[in-house]
């Protein structure tokens, strides 16, 4: 009787074991060629309130590249899941205004979760949310300084989704939001990682707003699944 109910334990027990079974993807994102320069924000600097609060020439960072070429703010996710999104309970994102400008220019967060967005600066900002995918809203909300928080969320999946500031117009950022946990943006040096992944067959897609999309066939098991992506200036 004993042995008999031993034998169920572990096999209760293997099956939570395999159930929790899950894949690691990282890579490196890298350039190749010379990306063009990124502009340089003449407005800000002539811009009465923001030229008090930032000193040195500011960049919009549509292309970061490290010194090997690794390439930063690229979107890597797994395409064509929908309905997996964890986004309700997860940790808020945070996109800030600091300096005249959004901070950082891009970010991604899943459907159903919050994004609070902050006003650092001693002035006025105007948050403009501009999605094009059915099913996210348009808003347009203006905040003072040391005013509360924005809360926004977005129920479709969207890549590179705009806010901009209506009061400052050159400032952007770009929020890419996905219907499941499986998604990384690459950092400084390019690398990324996705973790937890079930098992499976799956499209891998890096997206970079200025450079495309490009994709990969790849199977996820138990371990570790390394994918490089190569974007090209053209």
């Amino acid at each position: 009787m004993k042995a008999k109910h031993l034998g169920v334990v572990v096999a209760v027990a293997t099956g939570m074991a395999l159930s929790a079974v899950a894949g690691e993807i990282r890579g490196k994102i890298t350039l190749k060629g010379t990306p063009p320069a990124n502009p340089v924000v003449k407005d800000l600097a002539a811009d009465p309130n923001c030229s008090k609060l930032v000193k040195e020439a500011v960049n919009v960072p549509m292309y970061r590249v490290g010194a090997d070429g690794g390439l930063a703010d690229v979107f890597v996710t797994l395409a064509g899941i929908t309905g997996k999104s964890t986004g309700a309970s997860a940790p808020p994102a945070v996109l800030d205004q600091k300096g005249c400008q959004y901070v950082p220019y891009v970010l991604a967060i899943q459907t159903k979760q919050t994004l609070l967005v902050k006003n650092s600066d001693p002035l006025l900002h105007n948050v403009h949310a501009t999605p094009t995918a059915p099913g996210n809203k348009e808003r347009n909300e203006a905040q003072l300084a040391g005013g509360p928080d924005l809360k926004f969320s977005f129920d479709a999946p969207e890549k590179f989704l705009r806010f901009k500031c209506d009061v400052h117009p050159w400032m952007f950022a770009y929020v890419c939001v996905e219907d499941h946990p499986w998604f990384a943006l690459s950092s400084e040096d390019g690398t990324y990682v996705i973790k937890d992944v079930p098992p499976g067959k799956y499209t891998l897609e890096a997206s970079h707003r200025k450079l495309g999309t490009l994709k990969k066939e790849i199977e996820v098991t138990d371990g570790v699944v390394n994918v490089d992506f190569v974007f090209e200036v053209k």
